[in-house]
């Protein structure tokens, strides 16, 4: 099965799709914050009838739409890449996979370029109640597209409510709640959006405190560097306990994923939680190294969060590898089960479910009634762990622990920096000090990348932490891709590259040209 694929076509297709998401997602967190903080600011115009407010407004307005102008290009080829470089993928799940995508596109997407058009155009044409209701149905329609796009992510980390069908080797949609209302989906949308609301906030954060430091529009600055501030703490308390919500889940759905998170190589119980370390270069399963040349702990926590008992047993990499352990926790599911498999009996079943399935296809051929009765009952025994035929050994499970682990690290670090960040602005606020604080303006200028760092960070943990699989235990990364030659996904790579490196090179002079012009009447107050 492994002789059949061109493991170059899986690096360079792997390599394209991580290229194209993460410029995808440098335009995507903006777009689902800044849409509800200019909401917030047209509402505040709109119920006071300054129009310093309604300047404001426009003002943020104009950044948004260059934003999401841009950021639809990414989006677009992103999607188009599922049929180009991933076929099977698409064969095997697009029942489920492509339904969600749909929804985003008939009724999330087509929200936001409705009521878009008056939110920049209409302000003269109706009512300021109907604008109004145009930029907050606007901001719903960019959080939509995000919930469905998630819903369909998080199915592939967890997948729930299919069933597999034999005859057409596909996956089939049998319970389209389950699907949406996974507690994987609802952590993972919650999460993603609250991490979009923190950028955005501190997008208007540093860009005010540009505007202070040039003593520029002096109202505007201090008026939404406020909202950011109020905003982004709000949302980042709720990005912390979404946060614990996907850690618990990841615990309970994806335990290799947590282990190299947290660069757990031995399970214990009451494990604690690594407040920072520096991993052993090179160490390797079974090697008799310790996982760590440095590390602080949290006692206990890790067991606490990951199981709410904070004497729990967590399996470590090596545990999950071997099997055998005992959770001590309590599940309906097959996770259990699979926890206490070892790998190489994952591997075996998983052979026997593809064995099973030739079988049932070779009896329905010619109506051995008996041997398809057999060969189902096979397959629906061992379908749990199909994906695993494609492995060639039981550390092919492992995901790259280094990037993970300190991606992990680094997105809840700057996680914290963002909500004290937050804190003091509103203390210089309210002391009347922010304006004196130039150190601090120029920090908050210079937090704006930091933000999309963390971003960035928290999507290398979601996907590297999950690999080798594309669906969890169902299909691995290199049984996903279409039969295409390397060579032309080379081509297409350093062509994405280019024109991706373009856009970005492109928003980002625009977005600085706007600002530097600063609101369209040329006010400085």
């Amino acid at each position: 099965m492994l002789e059949s694929i061109d493991f170059r076509s899986v690096d360079w297709s792997r390599a394209q799709f991580a290229l194209t998401a993460i410029y995808h997602w440098l335009f995507v967190p903006l777009t689902l914050g800044l849409s509800f903080i200019v909401a917030i600011m047209e509402s505040i115009y709109v119920r006071t009838g300054n129009p310093e407010w309604k300047r404001i407004t426009k003002f943020w307005m104009t950044l948004f739409g260059i934003n999401f102008a841009i950021g639809i290009a990414t989006g677009i080829i992103l999607e188009f890449q599922f049929g180009t470089n991933w076929s099977n993928y698409s064969w095997f799940v697009g029942d489920i996979f492509g339904a969600p995508l749909a929804i985003e596109g008939i009724m999330a997407f087509f929200l936001e370029s409705t009521f878009i058009a008056i939110m920049f155009f209409g302000w003269n044409k109706v009512s300021k109640g109907f604008h109004l209701t145009a930029s907050w149905l606007t901001a719903i329609g960019a959080n939509l597209s995000a919930l469905w796009i998630l819903v369909a992510n998080s199915w592939m980390q967890y997948p729930a409510g299919m069933s597999f069908n034999p005859d057409t080797v596909r996956n089939e949609m049998i319970n389209f709640w389950e699907v949406l209302f996974s507690p994987v989906a609802v952590n993972k949308f919650l999460h993603t959006i609250s991490s979009g609301y923190v950028t955005a906030s501190i997008f208007v954060i540093g860009i005010s405190a540009w505007f202070l430091l040039k003593k520029r529009n002096e109202t505007l600055a201090k008026r939404s560097i406020l909202i950011g501030a109020i905003f982004g703490l709000i949302t980042s308390v709720f990005l912390t306990v979404t946060g614990d919500g996907s850690a618990y889940q990841v615990t309970q759905k994806q335990p290799m994923k947590l282990a190299a998170m947290e660069g757990l190589y031995n399970g214990r119980k009451g494990a604690g939680l690594v407040a920072f370390g520096i991993l052993t270069p090179g160490k390797k399963t079974g090697d008799g190294k310790d996982g760590f040349l440095v590390k602080v702990e949290f006692p206990k926590l890790l067991s606490f969060l990951g199981y709410r008992n904070p004497g729990a047993f967590v399996p470590g990499i090596e545990d999950l590898l071997k099997g055998g352990f005992k959770p001590e926790f309590d599940h309906v599911n097959h996770i259990e089960k699979n926890q206490t498999v070892s790998v190489e009996e994952k591997i075996y079943r998983g052979k026997m479910a593809v064995a099973a399935l030739g079988s049932y296809k070779e009896a329905k051929a010619i109506n051995d009634t008996a041997n398809i009765r057999s060969s189902l009952q096979m397959l629906r025994q061992n379908f749990p762990f199909f994906g695993y035929a494609y492995l060639n050994s039981p550390n092919s499970v492992i995901p790259n622990v280094p990037l993970t682990f300190y991606s992990f690290h680094l997105m809840v670090y700057l996680g914290l920096y963002f909500i004290i960040l937050f804190i003091l602005v509103l203390y210089f606020i309210y002391t009347n000090k922010l304006e004196k604080k130039r150190w601090f303006l120029w920090l908050s200028l210079w937090t704006i990348p930091l933000v999309y760092l963390a971003t960035q960070a928290g999507w290398v943990v979601a996907e590297v932490g999950r690999q080798p699989w594309v669906i969890q235990d169902l299909m691995p990364t290199m049984a996903a891709i279409s039969k295409i030659d390397a060579s032309s996904v080379m081509i297409t790579f350093w062509l994405f590259a280019a024109v991706f490196t373009i856009l970005l090179i492109a928003e980002v002079m625009i977005m600085a040209r706007q600002i530097k012009i600063g609101p369209n009447d040329g006010g400085t107050k």
